[in-house]
């Protein structure tokens, strides 16, 4: 379920369009140059007789757009963002002193990303298993994410949190959103939860990052880890 980051969507305004114009152009050169090298008699019929750039403009065509499209590839690389996350046992997150292993998506990239979409597929243990509580079989929202851990008997905000994370929520580089915790208790019932987190970035492109909030997750913490920085 977990995946590492991929592109899922491209602008079509500065990917789509580009690639195109690079499409057009190499048909240009490809049509000039064989109208060039065709007999003379051909050049008086059609299509032959459309005489749309010279050579050298047909080259050069290829070579703005090619450079455009290498140009926007190139810059959209370096401001990539890299979405990570870790997760710690904290001690002053949740009510009445307990202990819970807190979650948190990071940006290592260095420009601003903002969010679009965040959806949460649950599975719980086979304890909550035989209490008549089901897996999560699509991905569902926050509200009914939230709903279906509720459904274990467990409180919102004092056994476990899912932070509200709304479109259009910057996160910038070389920082880090919380995304929730949960404690001893809530872990007895809840054994994964997967974020699939969707952000844009400054040339329109849409990342997508699938996360496990409770990998590796201390189900039983005895004491607080140490700051991650």
């Amino acid at each position: 379920m977990e995946t590492t980051q991929r592109v899922v969507h491209r602008s079509a305004m500065f990917s789509r369009l580009l690639l195109l114009l690079v499409g057009l152009a190499l048909l240009l050169l490809g049509h000039t140059l064989l109208r060039e090298n065709l007999p003379e008699r051909l050049t008086h019929t059609w299509p032959w007789k459309l005489k749309l750039l010279d050579i050298q403009s047909a080259v050069a065509a290829v070579l703005a757009t090619g450079g455009a499209a290498l140009a926007r590839a190139q810059y959209a690389r370096t401001i990539r963002p890299a979405l990570g996350y870790f997760g710690r046992v904290i001690a002053d997150i949740a009510p009445s002193h307990q202990l819970a292993w807190a979650c948190q998506l990071s940006n290592g990239g260095q420009e601003v990303v903002v969010t679009v979409d965040l959806r949460y597929w649950i599975n719980y243990t086979s304890t909550a298993h035989s209490n008549g509580v089901t897996d999560s079989s699509e991905w569902v929202t926050h509200q009914v994410a939230t709903a279906s851990i509720e459904s274990c008997g467990l409180v919102n905000r004092r056994d476990f949190t899912l932070h509200v994370v709304g479109p259009g929520r910057p996160i910038p580089g070389q920082h880090l959103q919380l995304l929730g915790w949960f404690t001893e208790k809530a872990m007895r019932e809840v054994e994964n939860v997967f974020i699939r987190v969707h952000v844009l970035d400054r040339v329109g492109d849409t990342h997508e990052r699938v996360i496990n909030m409770l990998k590796a997750a201390d189900r039983s913490p005895i004491h607080a880890d140490p700051p991650p920085f």
